[in-house]
Order: C-alpha cells, then sequence, then structure tokens
C-alpha cells in the first residue's frame, strides 16, 4: 500500500540531510538540486565550509542531522 500526501501536509523542497559521523559526513540534497546529489565530507574546517557552500549552491534552506555523540557540534557552527 503507497502511502499519499495529504492536502494538508508540509514539504520541505529545498532541505537536506546530513548523516553526522566521528570522521565524515554524509549529505544528501534531492536529486534536482545537484548532478551528484549525495556527498561525503571530511570533519575538517575546509570540508565544513565547503559543505556549506554546496548547500547554499544547491538553495537549500532546511537541514536535518543525524548525529550521534557531539560530532554535530562544527556542524552546526559552521551552517
Amino acid at each position: 500500500m503507497a502511502m499519499r500526501k495529504r492536502e494538508n501536509d508540509e514539504v520541505y523542497p529545498n532541505a537536506a540531510g546530513i548523516d553526522v559521523g566521528a570522521s565524515s559526513h554524509w549529505v544528501a540534497v534531492p536529486r534536482t538540486a545537484d548532478d551528484q546529489p549525495v556527498r561525503e565530507f571530511s570533519t575538517m574546517t575546509g570540508d565544513l565550509h565547503a559543505m556549506a557552500d554546496w548547500l547554499l549552491a544547491c538553495g537549500i534552506d532546511t537541514v536535518a542531522l543525524e548525529s550521534t555523540g557531539v560530532y554535530w557540534i562544527p556542524v552546526y557552527e559552521v551552517l
């Protein structure tokens, strides 16, 4: 049985998801935003800024983070 969208459901078309890890972060944007909609970024400051620049270039205005521990803090601070 397929789920159907209800008329009043909120949708975030410009959202990205980030799987935050200790040594790298995997980031996914909508398929229409980039030819390579899933990318891996390291945890170094320069790569976090590259990730933020890429998200802006893709038109992302909302991000959902998945993280264990405190690894989300640098990502949050840069974004």
